[in-house]
């Protein structure tokens, strides 16, 4: 027989053992609040310093609380909306009392209303620093006062009818879920490469960018991980970006018009985001690679750059050696804001004169022509297009003048005087009523407009709805015509995809004609002018028209690996292309969750899209300018 002290030993040992565990479960528990306090504290004060200083370490993680652009906004707004409910609860309750009653509401108000002043304005001074009095934070101290004044206006309604609350959960989960898969199956077949073949499961090396490991889904895609809220994918690719990623020793031709609106405008958009100086010095690093190409006798740069040897050429088919409008036209949001962000001067004095050179040049009947001879300072062809060739000047001369804060006069000025020009010689209705916008060659309407012309439906637009004058109400006119116009050309497809290119003819309208205008590759141009419509009106057809696409994509553009264009849209069942395009992650899909989020995130009042979907702060209006500071004079002091 066993000893009776024996039957309790293992109860014991067992009781030892579970206080064991709790105790260590707790002290761990413990260790990694302490450590993810201390990281947020860290974040914190790097985000305020990075926003003055370029020389601090770099920031390894996102701070998700005070460091994401709709985050502040959101914040206030929310505080804002609770404040406005409890005002308009206590003018309910007031309504019928002395005036004695309502004086004291309003004093109880104010006290409310200063308490809260007291817990938000450490959060905003997290980000912009408290001593920091520059430009660029003078915004954000103006939303704070204007929000948490004791003073504010206690009518609701300034509360734009919720507009600012539109939020379609299920609809915006649902891009998330495509950028998830597009990106993942990026990640596994193609890291580091270019962009992916999903039918094929392997890097597509006959992109513009060729075989050379560049990485331009993952820089083109980044901003979009970030907006999404993909913490983890972002910060994959952050890393890839600091350990892989450079130019040097890159012995290639590479477009300096897609080098710039991808890497630098990728790079320039994460570092108004996070603040983080990797992204500041590697947008540097390839503007400088491309800088070569501005040695020409009028300044106007070449095409195509050698980034190792720095030799320079146009494309040989480009109208006797001429540069392209849309090319050329299409650097001055990412080097102006440049030289802000670095305080060099450089970036911005080569786009301004290529700006000087295009004012100056006689144009004919007010229209840009595609093509201009950089030697020469001549134009080529008598060629002029919105779509392939001509579309993104035009885009810039608008964003110009608002990333500016609009003090860039002469950006605008040359943007109204180009778009009139185009109304008048290039806009048309068709016999049923569809307004498009046709190329024009040697005088003669082609009647054609290309998908890429689509954006313009968005940017007429924002023309209208940025500056009020005598243009205002043709400019919208137009603009809500096109955008109908390139919808009509995705539901008059089976595929409900739109072709490459549409044309109006007796035979047919909105519609391609040529085997070659009929592919699709995952543009986003149509759901640009959706996402700028709806923003501007609020009108609902416009997410309709989104969702739809959204459909049609998943239905015929997805595969098992990833998302490829269409050969034929009108086809049932379309061959697929086997390519998926960087700017599917950096443009189509950030469109799409853009126009089922709420208006604070990325409003169009402080930030311009660049060409390829990268938001760029705009100056005077956003905190997340962050201009390089500017150097005080030397005191006369002994």
């Amino acid at each position: 027989m066993c000893p009776k002290t024996s039957k309790t030993t293992p109860v014991l040992l067992i009781g030892g053992i579970v206080f064991v565990i709790v105790l260590v479960a707790i002290t761990g528990i413990t260790l990694i609040n302490n450590i993810n306090l201390s990281n947020i504290i860290r974040l914190n004060e790097k985000v305020a310093s990075d926003s003055v200083s370029a020389n601090d370490n770099q920031i390894k993680e996102l701070n998700y609380v005070n460091n994401h652009p709709k985050n502040l906004h959101i914040n206030i707004k929310q505080q804002q909306q609770q404040h406005q409910q409890h005002q308009q609860s206590q003018l309910n309750e007031t309504h019928d009392d002395d005036s004695a009653g309502d004086a004291r509401s309003m004093e109880q108000i104010r006290k409310e209303m200063s308490s809260l002043r007291l817990q938000l304005e450490p959060k905003v001074l997290a980000v912009i620093g408290p001593n920091d009095a520059s430009e660029k934070t003078q915004p954000t101290r103006r939303i704070l006062n204007n929000t948490l004044s004791t003073q504010l206006p206690l009518d609701v309604s300034n509360d734009d009818n919720g507009k600012n609350d539109l939020i379609d959960y299920e609809k915006r989960a649902q891009i998330v879920k495509m950028m998830e898969h597009a990106w993942h199956n990026y990640k596994l077949y193609a890291w580091g490469k270019n962009e992916l073949r999903p039918l094929s499961q392997r890097p597509h090396s006959g992109s513009i960018f060729g075989s050379y490991d560049l990485g331009a889904t993952i820089v083109d895609g980044l901003d979009t991980l970030y907006i999404m809220g993909l913490e983890k994918e972002y910060k994959e690719g952050r890393d890839w970006i600091e350990r892989k990623f450079s130019l040097d020793n890159i012995s290639a031709e590479l477009s300096v018009f897609e080098t710039n609106i991808r890497f630098v405008g990728g790079m320039l958009t994460l570092y108004a985001f996070t603040g983080d100086p990797l992204y500041k010095e590697k947008a540097q690093h390839i503007a400088d690679k491309l800088l070569p190409a501005f040695q020409t006798p009028t300044g106007i740069p070449y095409a195509l750059v050698n980034t190792k040897t720095g030799m320079a050429k146009n494309y040989g088919w480009a109208s006797g050696g001429s540069s392209i409008l849309s090319e050329f036209g299409t650097l001055h949001l990412e080097f102006a804001y440049l030289s802000d962000i670095t305080g060099n001067p450089l970036y911005r004095e080569r786009v301004q004169t290529i700006r000087q050179v295009l004012k100056e040049i006689e144009k004919p009947k007010g229209l840009y022509p595609n093509f201009l001879n950089p030697k020469t300072g001549k134009w080529g062809q008598l060629h002029m297009s919105l779509g392939a060739l001509g579309d993104s000047y035009y885009e810039y001369l608008l964003k110009a003048w608002l990333q500016s804060g609009q003090t860039d006069e002469e950006a605008r000025d040359m943007y109204d005087e180009a778009m009139l020009a185009i109304m008048d010689n290039m806009v048309r209705t068709s016999p049923n009523g569809l307004t498009y916008v046709s190329d024009l060659k040697f005088d003669r309407l082609e009647h054609k407009m290309d998908h890429l012309a689509c954006f313009s439906g968005g940017l007429f637009a924002l023309g209208a709805a940025t500056r009020q004058n005598e243009h205002t109400d043709k400019y919208m006119e137009v603009g809500k015509g096109i955008t109908n116009t390139c919808h009509e050309s995705y539901v008059r497809t089976p595929t409900q995809l739109g072709p490459e290119a549409f044309r109006f003819s007796d035979a047919a309208e909105a519609r391609a004609l040529r085997s070659q205008e009929k592919y699709y590759i995952l543009r986003p141009e149509t759901f640009e002018s959706y996402f700028v419509l709806w923003r501007l009106t609020h009108d609902q057809k416009y997410r309709d028209w989104g969702w739809e696409a959204v459909q049609a994509l998943e239905k015929h553009c997805r595969t098992a690996h990833g998302y490829c264009g269409l050969r034929n849209v009108y086809q049932q069942e379309p061959q697929k292309d086997d390519v998926q395009q960087s700017f599917f992650l950096a443009e189509t899909l950030k469109y799409l969750y853009l126009l089922f989020s709420d208006d604070s995130v990325l409003p169009l009042d402080e930030w311009v899209f660049n060409t390829e979907a990268h938001p760029l702060p705009i100056k005077g209006a956003n905190i997340y300018y962050r201009q390089a500071p500017v150097p005080l004079p030397a005191s006369n002091a002994s």
